[in-house]
């Protein structure tokens, strides 16, 4: 549990940092560039789309672990617009509050008790 809690502190910061970098540099403009890769029909808009799918499966995971309550959509919105930074940091949350209980980061803690 140490090493996965690392791996997250450590997936947030590297993210958030090249993100501060991007953004100082071209701005926060990304929804444009992320059209303009899918309308280019190349390696860059195949990348964005099989991204966008992983985020709204991450987002759907948030959701459906929370029982599609208030909380858990809003969750789910925040999971599959803010990626690695909100998911790292989730997770983290999640391990704690779990005590290091995957079964029940994964599950949520009424049905890891099933």
């Amino acid at each position: 549990m140490a090493a996965f809690r690392a791996a997250l502190v450590l997936l947030w910061l590297a993210v958030a940092g090249y993100t501060a970098v991007v953004v100082a540099h071209h701005g926060i403009d990304l929804v444009s560039v992320f059209l303009s890769d899918f309308r280019g029909m190349g390696w860059p808009g195949q990348f964005d789309l099989d991204f966008l799918a992983m985020l709204l499966l991450t987002g759907l995971w948030v959701a459906w672990r929370h029982d599609f309550s208030a909380k858990g959509l809003g969750l789910g919105l925040l999971a599959a617009v803010g990626g690695i930074l909100f998911l790292a940091a989730y997770l983290l949350v999640l391990s704690f509050q779990a005590n290091g209980s995957m079964k029940q980061v994964l599950l949520g803690a009424r049905r890891a008790a099933a």
